[in-house]
């Protein structure tokens, strides 16, 4: 048996080539540029930009190791971000498609601060700002393993989970009583979601809303009868339940994850419960 001490990186590169590698798998993020220029007036180059699960822009600034600048800095790419929607949807687009372009949450723009640590003064003002702001510790294990943590997470004030539906187009209006059931059926599940974790943050977009922690766990929408949540827990590991749980694995849907839960009453959340905390783990 031999003990693996954790370290720091040699350099900051190591640890922006090593994420960049493999942001998805790490991030939930689609990788799209590095060392990106903010132009000869901004002066300054933005070290990953990337598209999370949910079609938000994500800036990812490096530091090896503790840097009471590091937030400071991302935050001041994130204003030039904003100022520049045109040029990120024009990379989204060369990369990714129209689609994906035309897509882009600008709602809810993220910054993921990498860092061998935070100072408190990073941490307070995590919690202070407006901003989707993740604050992500790493320590390298010998020669092939990295582990990320997240020290402190906030999003973008969301909107309610379920959106009661009305007339349109000539259809039936749901009945007040059943749209106030699954409203409170919604709010049931936003609490458990949220209560999983301090590191779970919501992300509203308008066909879903996704729980997440640094990647999406959970992806919940409404119905009129009942609440679908897709989860990233894998359908193999779970007993499928007909009416409850199904494996969508390949079929498309609002949201991400493979294992659909559907949910009618709070005894289904109770039901539930043991799968979202799987998912939770998963992410």
């Amino acid at each position: 048996m031999t003990e693996v001490t954790p370290r720091l990186a040699e350099a900051e590169a190591d640890v922006q080539a090593l994420v960049e590698s493999a942001m998805e798998q790490m991030l939930g993020v689609r990788f799209l540029a590095t060392e990106y220029s903010t132009g000869p007036v901004h002066g300054g180059c933005i070290d990953s930009l990337g598209l999370d699960e949910n079609g938000s822009p994500v800036i990812v600034e490096y530091k090896r190791a503790t840097d009471p600048g590091v937030l400071s800095q991302g935050l001041y790419y994130m204003a030039w971000l904003m100022d520049h929607r045109d040029e990120f949807q024009a990379l989204v687009r060369e990369r990714f498609g129209a689609t994906a372009a035309s897509a882009v949450l600008w709602s809810a723009p993220r910054l993921i601060c990498i860092a061998g640590d935070f100072t408190r003064y990073d941490l307070h003002a995590v919690r202070e700002h407006r901003r989707s702001i993740d604050l992500v510790r790493y320590r390298l294990f010998g020669e092939h393993h990295i582990a990320l943590e997240t020290v402190a997470s906030v999003a973008a004030q969301g909107r309610p989970a379920f959106r009661r539906a009305g007339t349109r187009g000539g259809q039936r209006q749901v009945p007040r009583r059943q749209a106030d059931a699954m409203t409170e059926l919604a709010a049931v599940v936003d609490e458990v979601l949220l209560g999983l974790g301090e590191d779970v943050t919501k992300v509203a977009r308008k066909q879903y809303d996704a729980y997440q922690r640094l990647r999406n766990f959970a992806c919940v929408t409404g119905r009129q009868d009942k609440l679908l949540v897709y989860l990233k827990a894998a359908p193999a590991n779970v007993d499928l339940v007909p009416g409850f749980t199904r494996d969508v694995t390949g079929l498309g849907h609002h949201g991400t994850g493979d294992l659909e839960v559907q949910l009618r009453s709070e005894k289904d959340v109770e039901r539930a419960l043991e799968l979202f905390r799987l998912s939770y783990a998963a992410a």
